[in-house]
């Protein structure tokens, strides 16, 4: 038994920090680099991850050093891991060349060290890697702050919090849902400190609550519910501090959450995957007729659409893309 080592990344950076560690450690073994490139979508990342780790001897354990947590090299390296439930993989986030130059060298130096051992050892070795010159710019360590309660808690029926309503900051519809974008981006930009999944498929499917709930970003909570749970907590005065990234997958849930009186007045188009009977509107938003009347319905509702990949991104006009493109 030892350890095969998977460095997964948006882009190249895996490959260039993989060159990195050769150039300081030299050449390694049970080494594999996978990049997610633009292009490609969750089912590649996902296939190239299970490729990389069928190079590894059967009873290897498997470390995978991804770059972002709740990115999707994390989220599909973390569906792998729960697909493999009878081999022994762990995975950390926040890739540098410390964690790398860390890992070489554990493996070394014990061959016979498990993956958790080995992970607990890389994780201090990576923190202490972050360093300021001078060292007046180092901030001094601080304490963790806890997120906000439990969806319910232990909050009794019928107590105010706030003023008793809950504040949407951000509603989105991205077929992904909860990824690297979403929670590197838009949740900072949202100023959210809850994230909610509004859907009734991902609501029954645990493997999926799971791996969402799992990446959600550092101080955030992040929780599944299917739409009329949605549409309690609404008008559920224990949500009055609430600030809530809402995520659909498709414009039909987004229509029953707000014809059930959630208080959406802006939704931000971000993410519709193509698949066939679907037309294209840009490269990354691909719509059918019934989403298309999904979205009249909600204009006629008073429902303003902000369509944008990531903030960055110049807003565009939705119903201009859906005429230009002669949605059939």
């Amino acid at each position: 038994m030892s350890i095969g080592i998977v460095i997964a990344s948006h882009g190249e950076f895996a490959a260039g920090i993989q060159q990195s560690g050769s150039m300081i450690f030299g050449e390694q073994e049970k080494v594999q680099v996978v990049t997610f490139m633009p292009g490609e979508g969750p089912d590649d990342l996902h296939a190239k991850i299970e490729a990389a780790i069928a190079t590894f001897d059967a009873n290897d354990e498997v470390l995978v050093l991804a770059d972002l947590w709740s990115g999707s090299p994390f989220n599909q390296s973390s569906a792998v891991m729960n697909e493999m439930a009878d081999r022994k993989i762990a995975i950390i986030t926040g890739l540098n060349l410390p964690m790398l130059i860390q890992a070489y060298t554990e493996r070394m130096m014990d061959a016979e060290a498990g993956v958790e051992k080995v992970a607990a050892n890389i994780i201090k070795e990576a923190k202490a890697g972050i360093r300021a010159l001078p060292e007046e710019l180092q901030p001094a360590e601080e304490t963790a702050t806890a997120g906000p309660a439990a969806m319910q808690g232990a909050i009794p029926e019928g107590t105010v919090i706030g003023d008793g309503k809950i504040k949407i900051n951000l509603a989105r519809i991205d077929t992904r849902l909860l990824h690297g974008q979403v929670a590197t981006a838009w949740t900072p930009e949202s100023k959210a400190n809850r994230i909610i999944v509004v859907s009734d498929n991902v609501a029954k499917d645990e493997m999926r609550k799971t791996l969402i709930e799992q990446a959600a970003p550092p101080g955030v909570h992040a929780n599944v519910v299917p739409i009329k749970k949605m549409i309690e907590v609404a008008k559920d005065p224990r949500f009055g501090d609430t600030k809530a990234l809402l995520l659909f997958e498709t414009p039909q849930d987004a229509l029953a959450a707000i014809e059930g009186g959630v208080p959406v007045t802006t939704l931000n188009v971000g993410s519709m995957a193509h698949s066939q009977g679907k037309t294209l509107l840009n490269s990354v938003l691909s719509v059918d007729k019934e989403d298309v009347a999904a979205f009249e319905k909600m204009r006629d509702l008073g429902v303003d659409f902000d369509v944008r990949k990531v903030p960055n991104d110049s807003k565009s006009d939705l119903f201009a893309l859906i005429n230009k493109a002669n949605v059939q």
